[in-house]
């Protein structure tokens, strides 16, 4: 594998996935990767919102009308064509939120894992495929995200713990997007709550978090330094001062000649 390659290689199995040309589903400790034929069709998350949140909280279709199409269309996984053939969605509007909401949930499925990652093989998701993404892009643009974030405010721990204000300076710009995150920090919601209810990606997010952060409207949680390493005992330099191994080897070699 050439350097480049391994520089945007996120998870080695789904780059095998994808040269197997795999259908199914790829679990890992925070989210789901669907494919189909090695491509990327699907994706979720329970960092990210999903399209149902992204459509119905940001106004473009009314809740029954997602359950309708889940309820008429889920079991053949067609909810996605349901939604255009219906007349409730353009093409281009399903293909632009649910582009949106794959690469929103890959970045955090594709988030560093402790746990094993499996693949079930023929496994389906119930939305079915609108616009198939190569894996390779949807790695690169994990990448991409991770050093955005660490290059706006290089401390994660704000991406998971519960956004504390702070108050502006006199004068201090705001934009109208930070303006409404702020507005939904209460010291409870964490990152991906206000993602939520705003229905908004959790990485654009998370990234106007970090901005806030680093301009100081955000508290930026502490941080507890890793622990120092146990002392050594004294017992080991006297050890080491007295050279056991040359010690033993002389009463070996005294044992030796007394018994010749």
């Amino acid at each position: 594998m050439t350097a480049t390659a391994t520089a945007t290689t996120v998870s080695p199995m789904l780059t095998r996935l994808a040269a197997e040309k795999a259908t199914g589903a790829l679990l890992r400790d925070h989210g789901t990767l669907y494919l189909v034929d090695g491509r990327v069709v699907h994706a979720e998350s329970p960092s990210s919102p999903g399209v149902d949140v992204l459509l119905t909280a940001g106004g473009r279709l009314a809740r029954e009308g997602w359950d309708e199409a889940v309820d008429r269309a889920g079991a053949r996984g067609a909810v996605g064509r349901f939604l255009v053939d219906s007349g409730r969605l353009h093409d281009g509007e399903l293909e632009i939120c649910h582009l949106g909401a794959v690469f929103d949930a890959a970045f955090f499925a594709l988030g560093p894992a402790s746990g094993p990652t499996r693949f079930r093989y023929g496994v389906g998701h119930w939305f079915g495929t609108v616009r198939p993404v190569d894996t390779g892009a949807v790695e690169r643009e994990t990448l991409r995200r991770r050093e955005l974030l660490d290059a706006v405010w290089p401390y994660p721990a704000v991406d998971s713990a519960p956004v504390v204000t702070r108050r502006a300076s006199p004068g201090q710009p705001v934009g109208t997007r930070q303006r409404a995150l702020l507005a939904a920090a209460d010291g409870v919601r964490t990152p991906a709550d206000i993602a939520r209810l705003l229905g908004r990606p959790a990485f654009h997010t998370l990234l106007d978090i970090r901005r806030l952060a680093a301009a100081g409207l955000v508290e930026t949680p502490y941080e507890e330094p890793p622990p120092d390493p146990p002392a050594v005992p004294a017992w080991v330099g006297e050890v080491a001062t007295h050279d056991p191994d040359i010690a033993l080897l002389r009463r070996l070699r005294d044992a030796l000649e007394a018994a010749l």
